[in-house]
């Protein structure tokens, strides 16, 4: 069976995954509500791979998770065309064409593939059809500007309703593409 490629995102009300500044601060929104959310650890029971960009790297290791890489247990992926001299296992930095090493990816064995950002990878797998399975969360919060989940690079795509669920006041929607 195929690897399945997932976008497993957070977004603002109005459709922003950062600031313009990149801060994604806004995430740590105070739940309503003392729910506990499964929907990261259900995940991640699934991916051996994860696929990001440099910035979000450089994020991920120096202000999310700085005290270790949250991320061990997977293959890492890193786009970048500042690649690293030091070698650090099961990290990989590569200037790489995102399709091209989405596709790769695909057809090696293992479970399936998470891509976590950012926004200048998204635009190129959505075009690709690359993307199987749409895990979008939605932060009851209006930023007015920021980085968009979905840009002007998008093509239209058709998707499907898979699921709809609310979790401490953060919006779950999966979707995979449409069976038209």
């Amino acid at each position: 069976m195929a690897r399945k490629v997932i976008l497993f995102i957070a977004q603002s009300l109005d459709g922003y995954i950062a600031r313009k500044d990149g801060s994604i601060d806004f995430l740590e929104f105070n739940a309503t509500t003392n729910e506990v959310d499964h929907e990261y650890a259900k995940l991640m029971e699934h991916v051996d791979t994860v696929v990001m960009g440099r910035t979000t790297y450089d994020q991920v290791v120096n202000e999310l998770s700085p005290a270790s890489y949250p991320y061990e247990g997977q293959e890492s992926y890193i786009l970048t065309s500042q690649l690293q001299s030091q070698s650090i296992p099961h990290r990989h930095f590569v200037h790489e064409d995102i399709v091209h090493l989405v596709k790769r990816l695909k057809e090696e064995p293992g479970n399936d593939i998470w891509i976590i950002g950012g926004s200048s990878l998204i635009p190129a797998l959505i075009n690709a059809d690359l993307i199987d399975i749409y895990q979008i969360t939605t932060v009851p919060v209006i930023l007015g500007s920021g980085i968009s989940l979905f840009t002007g690079e998008t093509k239209q795509r058709v998707l499907q309703l898979e699921a709809a669920t609310k979790i401490n006041n953060y919006a779950y929607l999966t979707y995979t593409r449409a069976k038209i």
